[in-house]
């Protein structure tokens, strides 16, 4: 062990859990039990054991022992991901070598190597995040990397996400809304991209109630109003299909889910629909057991188009053609009698485990099932061929490459022999060449999309056959970087952009060195830096391409060079110690704003202790809104709502600068709020709502900007409010106007 032991090695089996650890360790071998089955409890029991022992002492921000994180993260893994013990006992352990006077040797002499290599990869996965979008990457990547050598590392790492979301109310603002940000950048797609959308859902509802909890409130008392009316409509619709389907002997279940609170705020602002007006809440699931099939899967989509009208459009195939990785459903949408649209979702008991837990259900599969082997070894062939490409010179890159390729949805298209290339929406000709191999790619000259010439920058649709038509010559085009959607094929063209800007390079410094010998001044790389800073360059290579492409006088450096020679001194170092200086204001700002309140929520009323402060334009908060403050490069205070793309990133790249802030109860100023409506283009409509503004609730307006088409009216108003209140009471009151359909909060 380390230098403090937390127990001998020979003690570990005679140690004896007090009442409380007892209890908590057979609740956890109760779980392991019903969900994992056969299950090695000596060994669980030892490592719970240790667990106690080892984190003895440590506590969490809510106050609980630390112990009880580890044991909550492998329920977890036993109840909602459910693989095997091992991956049990890691869970239970997966702090220990990091925080704790334990070993890796320990852990290999206590429970195997095979536990150890887990613990392992954890281990150097832990703090994935950072503050900064590099330091998130590059630690992204090693937690790919970890992931391709044992996927139960990843696994666990979703499960101690899962368990910190859980419990993030316990953290300070400024760290739950770095955390929920970093969880919806990263976590949500990944575990997206591995099917475990169980875990995706409850990630995201999570992050979204931590940084917009007003928002969530409203969607999620939404839902529980429409609860009763929605089961009992689920119940008439199932009716005459559950009939039939009992009498042709099916085993099966019915559910009726509603959509994750997030997905139906996400459809909500994509469509500019209020809530009542987002027809697929929810999705009706049938899900037949053992031994039904695949084509028992027809069958029953039969039933439904006998009974409901089909929308053929929204029918998806996903058995034939199942998701890569791995997800199988038939997907449709029927409409009632009443003209109701619903979703129905209908799968085997297999093919559902595999929907909910994607990845893990590949792994328990795998074994004795060459199906559920080849699926789990295509996804981990998938992420080793994305790490196996040429990595970007910026982390972030990477990141961007693949968090795009994670949540895009994907199409399928053919080789010229019938081969299934499954590529992101978006995805073109060039995409497609590099997806065959990179030579193709790099070679690729033409492209025939079902048998007809097609430019390489055509985006391809589902169900093309696509032949490449290659050269003997490299034949990439730096242009192509905009065209393409795929890790792959974006790594390669960026590495050749860097290859031409590195030749370009060359030529400057070529074309320099020979100005420089004809003046006879000499000057080392180190000074020449100094004078490519001057001139804004990152770096001499950047002054050097800038001298290449013609876009930089070699002359005016040969210059300067020659002044700073007989003076020895360079302009810009004065501009660099002016620079020091307000650095130094700046950081005092920081300080006094930060100090403001004693740790407190900082209060928007006045001037917050000398600190100035203003609302962003780019989302217009008003008093009710939940709100972020930034502070800037000069020491005021910017307030954002917090779903805000802007404030979004900014807790992302620069989340040291995030305070606090809340508003005071108090506010007599007023706010500038919008709201869009929709309506019957019809006689005095706009008088109507001027009316109902100016007569019925004496608000003020700023402007109206209405236009029509087709019979119908679409206006933007903005309005002075007192806050989100007003604004909620101006929305309601416009939708009993005669005529108007729809009205929403404008952004």
């Amino acid at each position: 062990m380390g230098n403090t032991k937390v127990i001998e090695r020979a003690e570990l089996d005679e140690f004896k859990l007090k009442r409380a650890q007892r209890q908590d360790l057979k609740q956890l071998l109760s779980i392991c039990r019903e969900y994992i089955g056969e299950i090695d409890e000596v060994q669980i029991t030892k490592a719970f054991k240790l667990c106690y022992i080892s984190h003895n002492g440590m506590v969490r921000a809510s106050g609980e022992p630390y112990y009880y994180h580890p044991v909550e993260v492998a329920k977890i893994v036993a109840k909602e991901i459910n693989i095997d013990d091992v991956s049990v006992i890691a869970a239970l352990l997966h702090d220990t070598v990091e925080d704790t006077p334990v070993t890796l040797d320990d852990i290999k002499y206590w429970f195997g190597e095979e536990v150890a290599q887990i613990i392992d990869g954890v281990t150097k996965i832990k703090g994935v995040f950072k503050s900064r979008d590099s330091k998130q990457a590059e630690a992204f990547m090693k937690l790919l990397l970890s992931m391709a050598e044992d996927i139960r590392v990843v696994l666990i790492k979703f499960a101690d996400r899962l368990h910190n979301m859980r419990t993030i109310h316990h953290l300070r603002r400024e760290k739950q809304l770095k955390i929920a940000n970093e969880t919806m950048e990263l976590y949500a797609p990944l575990a997206h991209r591995f099917g475990l959308f169980r875990i995706k859902n409850e990630l995201e509802d999570l992050c979204f109630k931590t940084l917009d909890p007003t928002s969530f409130k409203f969607v999620a008392r939404k839902l529980k109003e429409k609860k009763e009316s929605r089961e009992r409509f689920v119940k008439q619709f199932m009716n005459p299909v559950r009939k039939e389907l009992k009498n042709l002997k099916f085993d099966f279940e019915i559910k009726g889910r509603p959509k994750h609170i997030y997905s139906i705020y996400k459809k909500m602002q994509r469509q500019q629909k209020p809530f009542e007006e987002i027809y697929d809440l929810f999705a009706i699931r049938v899900i037949l057991g053992e031994p039904h099939k695949k084509e028992d899967c027809w069958r029953v989509y039969s039933i439904f188009t006998d009974w409901y009208t089909p929308i053929p459009e929204r029918f998806r195939d996903f058995i034939s053609v199942p998701k890569a990785n791995g997800y199988q459903s038939l997907h449709t949408t029927v409409i009632t009698n009443k003209g109701k649209k619903v979703e129905v979702q209908i799968r085997t008991r297999k093919m559902d485990d595999i929907a909910e837990k994607g990845l893990a259900a590949h792994w328990k599969y795998k074994e004795g099932a060459q199906e559920g082997s080849e699926s789990l070894d295509k996804f981990v062939n998938w992420v080793r061929d994305v790490l196996d490409n040429p990595r970007p010179e910026a982390a972030t890159d990477f990141v961007k490459d693949f968090q795009l390729n994670l949540y895009q949805e994907e199409l399928y298209v053919f080789t010229p022999r019938g081969e299934l290339i499954t590529l992101p929406n978006g995805a073109t000709a060039i995409d497609f060449a590099f997806d065959i191999h990179s030579e193709v790619g790099e070679r690729a000259m033409a492209a025939k999309v079902n048998g007809k010439m097609a430019p390489l920058r055509q985006k391809l649709s589902n169900g093309d056959q696509v032949e490449i038509i290659t050269g003997n010559k490299i034949n990439l085009n730096v242009s192509w970087i905009d065209d393409v959607v795929t890790h792959k094929a974006k790594s390669r063209i960026r590495q050749f952009i860097k290859q031409k800007q590195r030749s370009v390079a060359e030529g400057g410094r070529e074309t320099w060195l020979k100005r420089a010998e004809r003046g006879k001044i000499e000057i080392s790389d180190q000074e020449l830096t100094r004078f490519a800073k001057k001139y804004d360059f990152n770096t001499t290579q950047d002054l050097f391409y800038a001298i290449g492409i013609g876009s930089f006088d070699v002359n005016k450096l040969f210059s300067e060079v020659k002044k700073y020679k007989s003076t020895g001194r360079i302009e810009k170092e004065i501009q660099e110690s002016e620079k020091a200086t307000e650095e130094e204001i700046q950081e005092k700002y920081i300080s006094q704003a930060r100090a403001f309140g004693d740790g407190k929520s900082l209060i928007i009323n006045g001037e917050l202790s000398n600190v100035k402060y203003s609302y962003a334009n780019c989302c217009s908060p008003i008093p009710g809104d939940d709100v972020i403050g930034f502070i800037s490069r000069i020491g005021d205070i910017k307030i954002h709502r917090s779903m805000c793309n802007n404030a979004l990133h900014l807790i992302k790249t620069e989340g040291e600068r995030i305070v606090d802030v809340d508003w005071a109860k108090n506010i007599e100023t007023k706010f500038l709020g919008a709201v869009k409506v929709i309506g019957e283009d019809r006689v005095g409509m706009i008088n109507d709502i001027t009316d109902v503004l100016s007569k019925s609730l004496s608000t003020n307006m700023k402007s109206i900007n209405v236009g029509s088409d087709s019979g119908m009216f679409e206006g933007i108003i903005s309005v002075y409010v007192d806050g989100l209140p007003h604004l909620n009471k101006i929305m309601k009151r416009l939708e009993r106007v005669d005529g108007v359909k729809n009205v929403i909060r404008y952004e």
